[in-house]
C-alpha cells in the first residue's frame, strides 16, 4: 500500500519533526535548510524542536557535459571540496575546475545576499547540525552538502527528509550520523509526487521564513527584571532588516533633508557594519543627493579612490585604485566590502550625464604625514618647481627622525627644539599665499587636495608632540582635524553648486556625541559633537552594534589580521540588552525633543567599542564605557551576530581564526 502523500511542505516539515523529537529543546542542534525548497520544511522542524534555523546554500561543481556528477561543490561559509578519486579518474584539468567553481562561486553569493541580506552564517563547529530537503532523488546534492558541511567540523550530521528512494536513503547512511526519511515508496517516481501542492518556493518566501525564524516572537527571558520594560520598548519600536530594499525606509525618513549622515561602526572589522554603511549611503546618493562619502582614512590615500570613482585616475578597477593603502591597518579599507562599494560608486558616476556632479569619496584623518608631504612636494613639482624645492628643504626636517612618525613625536616633544613646527606651518602659510595662481594653472580640485595635504602635515606634526604625553589633546587634536577637513570639502564642494550633502564613515566612538559618554566626562570631544554642535538638526548620527560573532582585528598594534571571535555582549550592557529582546537584525531611531529625552534607553548603560585591536581577556576595561544611547545616537541599527569583514589579503592568522590574544586595545 502506497503512503499517505503530504499535503504541502510545511505539513511535511510537521510530520518529519515528528521523527526527531530527540533532538528537541538542545541547545548544541541547528537545523539547516537546502533553499529553496528545504525552507518550509525546515521551518517546521526548527520551530517544533525550539531550535535556530538558517539556511545551507550549495552548488554543485558538475562535471561540463555531465552536470549531475558532482565533482566538488562549493558551499555556505566559504567551503570549497572537491571529489579527488572522480577528478583523477575522469583527468579533469585544474583550469576547467576553476572555471566551473568561480561560476558556481558567483552564484552562491548572488544567493547568499539574496536569503541573508549580509547575515553571516552560523557557527557550525562542534554542533549537531540536522540537514533538511524536501525529497532526495538522486541525492546528489544532498551528497554536496553533507561533503561541504563536514568540513565546517560538526559534531554531528543528521539528514532529514521527508520522502526519498529507498536506494538513496541507504547510499546515504554511511556519509552522515543519522538519517531521517519519513517516507520512501517503492516505486519512487519523484519528490513532487507524493506532495499534493509542491508548487515552487519562491525566494521572498525564502526570506520571509528565515526572518520569521530570527525573530519567532516568542518571549525571551529577561537580564533582570528591571530591564523588563526596557525589553518591551526595544522590542515595540524595532524594525526588522531582513534584506529587502525598504529596510532603511525608517532612516531615510529619520534624515530627512539633513545634509551630513554619520555612519558609525562598533568595530573596524565587521563586515555588517561596512556592508550595511554602503547600502545606506547608495540610497543617500541615489534618492537624496548625496555627493561625498568622507571615511576616517589617511586623505592621500582616500583621494586616490576619489580619482579612480570620478573617472580621472590613471587605476585600471577598484582594487588597484585601493593600492595605498599599505599601513596598518590594511583591512580597514583593503576588503571586499570597500571593494565593492568603490565598484559601485564608479558605476554610478559612469552612468551619470556629462553635466552632473558626480560623488567622491574623501579622507578625514591625519596619519599620513610622510606621504602628505611628499603629495605636497609632487603638486608644486608640477606647478611651480622653486616653491618644490623650499617645501623639500622645509619637511627635511623630518629626514632625522626615520620614516616612524611616532619617532620624531617622541623627540620633539621632549625636545622642543626639534620641533618641525616652524616649517610646516611657513610651508603651508606660503602654499596658500599662492593659491589663486596655482588654481589658474591646475585647477582648483589639485590646489584643494595639495592644500589639505599641507594642512594635514601641520596637524600631524602637533597630533605626533602631543600623542605621548597629553592623551586627551591628541584625541581632540585629531577629531578636530577631522572636522576640519570635513568643514573644508563642504566649502570646496558647495563652491560647484548647491550646498554640499555628505555621508561620513567612522567609528562609533568618532561619531556619536562624546558628551553622552564617558570621553565627555575626561573631557574628550568627537566629530559627532562638534559637527551637532555646528549644524543642529542638519545632522544624524548613526551607531551600529553586535551582540556576538567574529571579528578582523589585531593582537597588537601593526600585527598581523586575525579572525577573532566576539564575545557575547556583558551583561548591563545595550548589547546584552538587545540581543535579550530580540536575538536578531533591526533599527531602532526616537525623535530628537522631549520624546526623545525621555526615552527609556537614555538611562546610561555600557557599550562595546572594538577598534582594530581586540583583546577579550580585559574586555570589560579595554572595550565598554557607559554611554546615553539616545542623546549618543540618533538611531542606531543592532546586528545580534556578525562576521569578520574579509581582507583583500589574507594572513595565515586570519584564515586559521582565533589565536590567543595579547594587549593592546585602540580605535
Amino acid at each position: 500500500m502506497a503512503p499517505q502523500r503530504f499535503r504541502d511542505r510545511k505539513e511535511a516539515g510537521r510530520r518529519l519533526a515528528e521523527k526527531l523529537r530527540a533532538y528537541a529543546n538542545r541547545p548544541d542542534v541547528l537545523v539547516l535548510a537546502l533553499p529553496r525548497g528545504g525552507v518550509p520544511v525546515a521551518y517546521e522542524i526548527a520551530r517544533a524542536l525550539g531550535a535556530p534555523l538558517d539556511v545551507f546554500v550549495v552548488r554543485k561543481l558538475g562535471v561540463p557535459g555531465y552536470e549531475e556528477l558532482a565533482m566538488g561543490a562549493v558551499a555556505t561559509g566559504g567551503v570549497r571540496v572537491l571529489n579527488d578519486q572522480l577528478v583523477q579518474r575522469l583527468r579533469i584539468p585544474e583550469y576547467v575546475i576553476e572555471a566551473v567553481a568561480t561560476r558556481e562561486q558567483q552564484e552562491l553569493a548572488r544567493r547568499e545576499r539574496l536569503y541573508r541580506g549580509g547575515r553571516p552564517p552560523p557557527e557550525v563547529r562542534g554542533r549537531t547540525v540536522i540537514l533538511v530537503d524536501d525529497g532526495l532523488a538522486t541525492g546528489a546534492t544532498m551528497r554536496a552538502a553533507i561533503m561541504a558541511l563536514r568540513k565546517l567540523q560538526p559534531a554531528r550530521i543528521v539528514v532529514a527528509v521527508p520522502t526519498a528512494s529507498s536506494e538513496t536513503c541507504e547510499e546515504l547512511k554511511p556519509e552522515v550520523d543519522d538519517i531521517i526519511c519519513a517516507i520512501t515508496p517503492d516505486p519512487f517516481l519523484a519528490v513532487g509526487h507524493w506532495y499534493q501542492d509542491f508548487s515552487q518556493t519562491t525566494d521572498d518566501e525564502v526570506r520571509e521564513l528565515l526572518a520569521r525564524r530570527q525573530d519567532p516572537g516568542e518571549p525571551r527571558p529577561p537580564q533582570d527584571t528591571a530591564d523588563s520594560a526596557l525589553i518591551e520598548a526595544v522590542r515595540g519600536a524595532a524594525r526588522p532588516l531582513t534584506g529587502a530594499a525598504g529596510d532603511h525606509d525608517a532612516l531615510l525618513d529619520r534624515i530627512g533633508e539633513a545634509r551630513f549622515a554619520l555612519l558609525g561602526e562598533a568595530s573596524h572589522g565587521t563586515h555588517e557594519f561596512y556592508h550595511e554603511r554602503a547600502r545606506i549611503t547608495q540610497r543617500l546618493i541615489e534618492e537624496k543627493g548625496f555627493t561625498a562619502v568622507a571615511v576616517e582614512a589617511d586623505w592621500p590615500d582616500a583621494y586616490r579612490i576619489n580619482r579612480y570613482v570620478r573617472g580621472v585616475g590613471d587605476d585600471v578597477d577598484a582594487a588597484e585604485a585601493l593600492s595605498d593603502f599599505r599601513r596598518f591597518p590594511r583591512w580597514m579599507w583593503r576588503n571586499t566590502d570597500v571593494l565593492e562599494f568603490v565598484d559601485w560608486l564608479r558605476a554610478y558616476n559612469d552612468g551619470l550625464p556629462a553635466s552632473a556632479r558626480k560623488a567622491g569619496f574623501y579622507g578625514l584623518d591625519l596619519y599620513s604625514l610622510h606621504a602628505s608631504m611628499k603629495a605636497v612636494i609632487q603638486y608644486l613639482e608640477r606647478v611651480d618647481p622653486d616653491a618644490a624645492a623650499r617645501a623639500r628643504a622645509r619637511y627635511a626636517c623630518f629626514d632625522h627622525f626615520g620614516p616612524e612618525p611616532q619617532v620624531y613625536g617622541f623627540i620633539a616633544a621632549t625636545d622642543r627644539s626639534k620641533s618641525c613646527r616652524d616649517e610646516v606651518v611657513s610651508e603651508l602659510v606660503e602654499l596658500r599665499r599662492r593659491a589663486a595662481e596655482y588654481a589658474r594653472r591646475d585647477g582648483a580640485d589639485e590646489l584643494f587636495y595639495a592644500e589639505q595635504n599641507a594642512q594635514l602635515v601641520k596637524n600631524a606634526e602637533e597630533y605626533y608632540r602631543s600623542m605621548f604625553f597629553e592623551d586627551v589633546s591628541s584625541w581632540n587634536l585629531r577629531d578636530r582635524h577631522m572636522v576640519e577637513t570635513l568643514n573644508a570639502l563642504v566649502a570646496h564642494l558647495s563652491r560647484q553648486g548647491a550646498p554640499a550633502k555628505i555621508v561620513v564613515w567612522a567609528h562609533n566612538s568618532h561619531l556619536g556625541d562624546a558628551r553622552a559618554t564617558d570621553m565627555g566626562q575626561r573631557g574628550e570631544l568627537n566629530v559627532g559633537q562638534l559637527v551637532r554642535d555646528k549644524c543642529g538638526r542638519d545632522v544624524v548620527l548613526v551607531g551600529f552594534t553586535t551582540h556576538h560573532g567574529t571579528v578582523t582585528a589585531a593582537s597588537d598594534w601593526g600585527g598581523a589580521a586575525e579572525r577573532k571571535r566576539v564575545r557575547p555582549g556583558l551583561p548591563g550592557s545595550y548589547e546584552a540588552l538587545f540581543h535579550s529582546a530580540l536575538a536578531a537584525r533591526f533599527l531602532l531611531t526616537w525623535p530628537r525633543d522631549d520624546a526623545g529625552a525621555r526615552h527609556p534607553l537614555r538611562e546610561p548603560r555600557l557599550e562595546r567599542a572594538i577598534g582594530v585591536i581586540y583583546r577579550p581577556e580585559t574586555e570589560r576595561m579595554s572595550h565598554y564605557f557607559r554611554a546615553q544611547l539616545t542623546e549618543q545616537f540618533d538611531a542606531v541599527l543592532h546586528f545580534d551576530e556578525t562576521r569578520a569583514v574579509e581582507p583583500l589579503e589574507y594572513t595565515a592568522e586570519w584564515v586559521a581564526g582565533e589565536v590567543p590574544e595579547t594587549f593592546p586595545f585602540a580605535v
